[in-house]
C-alpha cells in the first residue's frame, strides 16, 4: 500500500512574509511538518510541492523529497488545493509510474500536528469505506453560529435566531470546523475519479484545541511557541 504525503508550500504569503520557512522556536515552520512525517509509521513516501527555491532548499536540508518545481500557474493566491494535489499525483504517475492508494495533504501551517495524529487519522480512513478524512476542532462557544451577530446599518442582529430563554452555551448545538485543516487524507479514487479531496463520505478526525493552531499571523506563531515551550 502506497501512502503519499504531500506538503504544499508556495512562496507567496500575505500575512507573514515567507511564512512556510519563517522561524518558529528558532526553526523554520515547515520543519515541524517534515519531522512529523519522518516519524510516521504509515506514510510510505513524502514530497514537497513548491515554486520557491528557498523553500525547496530548506525542505531538502531537512530530508524532504522534492521531485519537481510546482508550476507558477499553480502557485497563485487564489489557487485551491485540488489542482495542486492532482498535479503532484499525476506527475509521479506519468514520470515515475508511481501509483498511490492514499494521499495525505499536510500543510506546514499546522506545526503542532504530530505523527500520532497522522497515523491515527490514516488508520481510521484505511479501515473504512470513506472517501476522505478531515481534521476538525470543536467551534468555541463564542464563535458558535448561534452566537454570531451581523451588522445591519448601525445595529446588530443575530446571524441565526435562537431562543433567548436558552441562550446559554450548554443549550447550543455543537459545531465543528476544519482546523486548517491540519490533516486532509483521501483515496486515489476520490482525488482522480471523483475530482475531489472530500468525495461523498467524509470522516471527521477530532483534534484538541492545543494541537489545532493554524498559523496565519505573528500572534499564531507566538501562541505556537508558547505551546511548544510548555510541552518541553
Amino acid at each position: 500500500m502506497n501512502i503519499l504525503a504531500i506538503v504544499p508550500a508556495r512562496e507567496g504569503s500575505k500575512g507573514i512574509p515567507k511564512k512556510n520557512i519563517y522561524p518558529l522556536y528558532n526553526t523554520p515552520l515547515i520543519y515541524y511538518t517534515i519531522k512529523a512525517i519522518q516519524r510516521s509509521k504509515l506514510i510510505t513516501r513524502a514530497i514537497l510541492s513548491s515554486d520557491s527555491s528557498e523553500v525547496i532548499k530548506v525542505a531538502k536540508d531537512y530530508g524532504l523529497e522534492v521531485p519537481f518545481v510546482r508550476p507558477s500557474k499553480l502557485a497563485q493566491d487564489d489557487t485551491p488545493a485540488l489542482p495542486v494535489v492532482k498535479h503532484a499525483v499525476k506527475w509521479l504517475e506519468e514520470t515515475e509510474n508511481y501509483k498511490v492508494d492514499y494521499i495525505i495533504l499536510l500543510q506546514p501551517t499546522s506545526p503542532l500536528r504530530t505523527e500520532n495524529h497522522i497515523d491515527e487519522a490514516l488508520s481510521i480512513l484505511i479501515n473504512s469505506d470513506a472517501d476522505s478524512l478531515v481534521s476538525i476542532v470543536e467551534v468555541p462557544h463564542n464563535f458558535n453560529p448561534y452566537s454570531i451577530m451581523k451588522l445591519q446599518g448601525k445595529y446588530l442582529s443575530p446571524y441565526l435566531l435562537f431562543d433567548e430563554n436558552k441562550n446559554l452555551r450548554q443549550f447550543k448545538p455543537v459545531f465543528y470546523a476544519r482546523n486548517g485543516a491540519a490533516i486532509y487524507a483521501f483515496t486515489y479514487n476520490c482525488l482522480m475519479n471523483k475530482h475531489s479531496i472530500y468525495g461523498d463520505k467524509i470522516l471527521p478526525y477530532l483534534m484538541e484545541k492545543a494541537s489545532s493552531i493554524d498559523v496565519d499571523d505573528l500572534f499564531d506563531l507566538k501562541l505556537c511557541e508558547w505551546i511548544l515551550s510548555s510541552r518541553e
